[in-house]
Order: C-alpha cells, then structure tokens, then sequence
C-alpha cells in the first residue's frame, strides 16, 4: 500500500522512460522465470541487486515488502533438501540432505527473490497512474486500465474502513478473554461487511461516472515529452534486453 514512497527520486532509473522501464523490466521477469540452471542462480541475484543499487531505494524497502512473501516461500521449500531426490549429499542419523532438494530449493528462492525485487523496482520507481498509462499505450484495453486504477485507488478507503471496523469491534470487546470463543464468528461478520460496504460503494461510484460521461469517446491525450531522459533510458533498455535475452541463450544452450 505505500510502494510510491519514494517514487520523487534522481536515480537513473526513476529517469528512465515509463514504456521502456516497463517492457525491459518485465521481458527480464520472464527470462528469469525460465532459468532451470543453478549455475545461473550468480549473475541472476547479481543483476538484481545491481539494478537494485542503482534504482536508490533504500534496503529497508526491500526487507520489509520481502518478509511476509518470504516467510511463505521459505516455508514451502525448506523440506525440499530433505524430502526431494535420490543424490545423498550428506546423512546425520535420521536427517539426509539430497541434491535434487537442495538444487530446486536454490531455484525457487533465486528466482523468487529476483522477480519479486525486479517488481518492487518497477513500482518503487514509477507513479501507479504513469504505469497505467505506459500499459494504455502499450496497448492494454482501456477497460481493464480503468479497473486497474479504481481498485488501487479504492484500496485505500477499503483499508481506512477496515481499520475503523476493526477499532470499533475492539473498543466493544474483540479480543479479550471472554470473547475469544466468538472472534472467529466476530471476523466473519466484520469481512463481510466489509464486502457488503466495498459491492455497495462500487455500485455508487460506477453511477456517478456514468452521469458524469464515463464510457463515451474522448480524444487522445498527448503524450508527455521526454528527450532529457531518451539517451539514458535508451542505454538502460538495451542492457536489461541483453541481460534478458543471455539468460533465455543460457538456459536454451545449456
């Protein structure tokens, strides 16, 4: 909920031209997906953390959007070692760490931490709405850009109601010893509420952009200018493309 942060930033890539960052970015999110290859698990954390550094964004962004994701990726491959392969490693008694484990576990964390930070790099760096636009002009349907800009905008009045559902439901007694038999019945009733209120909002807000001309046709807006960014973007695009198409060369080879 609070990715934009530190959007206002002067790294090179807070300066790199929207379309460009987007489509170079993503095309390196695929080609990391396809890596199959351990070996390449090196210059894979590498690149990320290079372009990490260089997009400004302070460690402490990272860790704290990494933890709750990480802690469910560790907890669905930390058995892999033990439980996956037939190649015995190492054995303490009971406890026998396999190859074939240990290779797919060092996959899925790699390519889990690269894409997510990647990700965390593109929307650290970028305003949602410049996003939605560079998607529009990359030619996403304009209906599903408009549903991607109201549920991000409506997140937040979500969340400030659930926050104050929440509050309310607490200074009545959620949570405390006595009540502990009905929090779960008391969770129920408040989610879907929340849901009710959301489905109910949703109806009001699409009826007052239809009274106010949603849905005709307008006339194009012009394009923002962007020459003082074009020979640094232009240079970053072409070394993330590379990058992207060496792995995919890599992988396929190998």
């Amino acid at each position: 909920m609070t990715l934009e942060t530190y959007v206002p930033g002067r790294s090179p890539i807070h300066g790199w031209e929207p379309r460009q960052k987007l489509f170079s970015l993503m095309a390196l999110m695929f080609a990391l997906a396809m890596v199959q290859q351990a070996w390449l698990m090196v210059p894979m954390v590498s690149v990320t953390v290079l372009l990490y550094w260089l997009s400004g964004l302070p460690l402490s962004f990272l860790l704290q959007r990494l933890s709750y994701p990480g802690l469910f990726i560790l907890t669905a491959v930390i058995l892999l070692p033990f439980v996956s392969g037939e190649t015995v490693l190492g054995q303490w008694g009971w406890l026998t760490i396999r190859q074939e484990g240990l290779t797919a576990m060092v996959l899925i964390a790699g390519r889990f931490f690269s894409i997510l930070t990647l990700g965390f790099i593109l929307f650290g760096t970028t305003p949602f709405l410049t996003m939605v636009n560079s998607l529009r002009r990359l030619g996403l349907p304009p209906l599903m850009a408009d549903m991607a800009l109201l549920a991000y905008r409506y997140l937040y009045d979500i969340g400030n109601t659930f926050r104050t559902m929440h509050q309310a439901m607490q200074l009545r007694g959620l949570g405390q010893q006595q009540q502990k038999r009905r929090s779960i019945q008391q969770w129920a009733f408040l989610l879907g509420n929340l849901l009710l209120r959301s489905y109910e909002q949703s109806q009001r807000v699409y009826q007052a952009m239809v009274l106010r001309g949603y849905g005709q046709a307008v006339s194009p807006q012009p394009s923002p200018r962007t020459e003082g960014k074009c020979s640094t973007g232009l240079g970053l695009t072409v070394i993330v493309l590379a990058i992207a198409v060496g792995f995919v060369v890599a992988e396929v080879s190998l």
